[in-house]
């Protein structure tokens, strides 16, 4: 065989290392993308799971509130729907609100229809409700009265008559096209498809072309696809028949469990940048190899044993994957300048190869690491924002010019730096009591005493408790044991644990020496934080005890219940953010 046809093949046998280290990084770069890729639906979904799951928490409350309201459970028509009217429009994205009789007739809504004008018996939201006697999610229906696609969400109104059963429910109705512009503004993914389905697989929420898609059912062959792979990633066919990656977010009690939430991301945008880097390499490796073929042809000229052996041995160091290795060969000639191009060229390769996977590795943790942060902020925020508005629009209620609405604030912020100090970890119910308390204890100590073993809490707990405990001191402060100087405080508490294993706190606030206490009238605001607070966010029970020598409030909430606050899982490499 000639020395030129040798060399020729030499220089094929130096291009396939090359041809196998770019097959390799593009195997590589297209399975990390893919990873990041599922992740990031997966990601999106639950974001948006979790955010429909605050909603429906917040219709819960607003619900729940209403549902206490003499102005309601009186189910007086006028006044009941005077009263909703002035609720319609301060809560986002319900259109409507109604009072439904226990045989499911309605009995006043917002647009003031008549008592019994229509019934909503054969509703699965009504069912629900009167059949559980609380809080239940509908499906999507074309309003009988407002005409449009909504989902509805009802709340039973507990018995008043004796016999166990509710004596009605109150509804409102959330309009489709909110929830859309609500996560169209949410961050979603460029190039996403978000689908949002109700446990019939009809759709409420479809971005984009939501105001085309909302209240039409699933194909039969993609809503299956969808239950079936529900906690899951996979390539799924869309509404339009494009293949997505596809993430349905896990069904929890927290997030709605009713919905279906997939969030679809287009696999040829995920990997338009790698597939322009493969065409860029297959380029410039077929130019290298023209470029090496034309200097085989030169250097066949003339036979140079050594540098062909050097030659072979680096062709072979590279084809087994050692990049490192070097001809060594340099000068003017031929051959030199053959020998320094591979060397260049396998340097190149090395340096490269490290690169992207060290750029492969820095993009991954750093974006695992924005968004917990971006998601742990968005959490808090939230928070923070739902708490004062419910404060503020309670206190309006109640026709307070202030000083409670700055106190519940000032509260609710003392109590958002005692869990700062921890980063948010928890802090003591000693602690927690002693901040609330210490307005009153600078030179007054000998009136509190506070006795239990200290106990460390959730972040969820102080935040309800010392709001609790904010109601009682300012109501023991105006009216109680500290509106005079022979007042005093006793606070006790325990942990009990029941036969099933549970831990239960007990803890009991008593006032005395103060002047003679009777039952208020009516309920207030602070009456109902208080009772409200502790039983909806901590499942516990609270009993207020008017008697005449000074207020009792008795606590029992139990310890080993399931953090609500979590929308997300520790597990899936990011710290979690929920609502409260």
């Amino acid at each position: 065989m000639s020395l030129t046809k040798r060399i020729v093949g030499l220089v094929v046998l130096a291009l396939i290392p090359a041809l196998a280290v770019q097959g390799y990084n593009e195997y590589a770069l297209r399975a990390a993308r893919a990873e990041a890729v599922r992740n990031e639906a997966m990601r999106a979904a639950r974001s948006v799971a979790a955010d429909l799951g605050q909603f429906g928490r917040g219709a819960r409350q607003v619900l729940g509130i209403l549902a206490g309201l003499s102005e309601i459970r009186g189910k007086d028509a006028q006044a009941c729907t005077a009263y909703l009217a002035t609720v319609v429009g301060q809560v986002p994205g319900s259109i409507f609100f109604g009072v439904i009789d226990a045989d499911g007739r309605i009995r006043c809504n917002t647009l003031g229809s008549p008592v019994g004008a229509y019934t909503v018996a054969d509703r699965s939201y009504f069912k629900d409700a009167m059949r559980t006697g609380g809080f239940a999610t509908g499906d999507v229906v074309m309003g009988r009265v407002t005409r449009r696609p909504t989902i509805q969400f009802a709340q039973a109104i507990a018995d008043n008559d004796g016999d166990g059963l509710p004596d009605g429910v109150v509804i409102t109705s959330v309009d489709l096209s909110y929830l859309a512009a609500r996560q169209a503004t949410a961050g979603l993914p460029p190039n996403a498809a978000l689908t949002v389905a109700d446990r019939n697989g009809t759709i409420l929420v479809r971005l984009p072309d939501h105001e085309a898609w909302a209240g039409k059912p699933l194909p039969p062959s993609l809503w299956e696809a969808l239950t079936d792979h529900r906690g899951g990633v996979a390539d799924l066919p869309g509404l339009l028949g494009d293949t997505r990656i596809t993430a349905v977010a896990p069904a929890s009690p927290e997030d709605l469990d009713s919905l279906t939430v997939a969030v679809g991301l287009s696999p040829v945008t995920a990997f338009a940048d790698i597939d322009a880097a493969t065409r860029r390499g297959i380029v410039l490796i077929g130019l290298g190899a023209i470029l090496a073929v034309v200097a085989a042809l030169m250097a066949g000229r003339a036979f140079i044993r050594r540098p062909v052996r050097r030659l072979l041995a680096a062709a072979s160091a590279w084809r087994a994957g050692e990049l490192g290795t070097r001809t060594g060969i340099s000068g003017p000639g031929e051959f030199g300048q053959l020998g320094e191009a591979f060397d260049a060229m396998a340097a190149s390769l090395q340096r490269h190869e490290g690169e992207l996977r060290e750029e492969v590795a820095r993009s991954h943790v750093l974006q695992e690491r924005q968004t917990m942060m971006l998601h742990e902020l968005n959490h808090r925020v939230r928070n923070t924002l739902t708490t004062v508005q419910s404060l503020a629009r309670q206190t309006r209620r109640d026709d307070d010019r202030g000083e409670r609405l700055e106190g519940r604030i000032l509260s609710l912020s003392k109590t958002h730096d005692l869990l700062s100090r921890d980063d948010w970890g928890g802090a003591s119910l000693r602690t927690v009591l002693e901040n609330e308390l210490s307005p009153f204890r600078d030179d007054q100590d000998h009136r509190f005493d506070l006795e239990g073993t200290d106990l460390d809490l959730p972040p969820r707990y102080v935040l309800a408790l010392g709001m609790t405990v904010h109601e009682l001191t300012t109501n023991a402060a105006k009216y109680g044991a500290l509106s005079t100087q022979a007042g005093r405080v006793d606070v006790s508490w325990n942990v009990v644990t029941g036969e099933s294993g549970a831990k239960r706190l007990l803890l009991e606030w008593r006032e005395s020496g103060g002047p003679p206490v009777q039952e208020p009238g009516k309920r207030g605001f602070g009456t109902r934080l208080i009772t409200g607070g502790v039983s909806r966010e901590l499942d516990g029970k609270v009993r207020l005890d008017f008697a005449a020598e000074g207020l009792r409030c008795s606590l029992d909430v139990p310890l080993d219940g399931s953090d609500r606050f979590t929308s997300f899982n520790e597990a899936d490499g990011a710290r979690t953010v929920g609502t409260a």
